[in-house]
């Protein structure tokens, strides 16, 4: 296993020290793992795909400006 330094701001640290019953060792493992996965499954997903950089951002830009609409009404 390899060794890893995670820093917390010292207001994070002061909240985990409530709870000294919990390994955030794993914790922290089990969120690196989840991510992990899910970049590989994004990485899958747009493995094939045409889509240019700049078209995600246009269609994000799309998207955004869709829902502003719909929620400013």
């Amino acid at each position: 296993m390899t060794n890893i330094t995670l820093s917390v701001t010292d207001d994070i640290k002061r909240e985990m020290e409530k709870f000294p019953e919990i390994n955030w060792s794993e914790i922290a493992r089990a969120a690196i793992r989840k991510r992990v996965e899910l970049l590989k499954k994004f990485r899958e997903f747009t493995r094939e795909s045409k889509m240019t950089e700049e078209d995600a951002l246009e269609l994000g830009r799309k998207i955004n400006k869709s829902l502003h609409k719909r929620l400013n009404r």
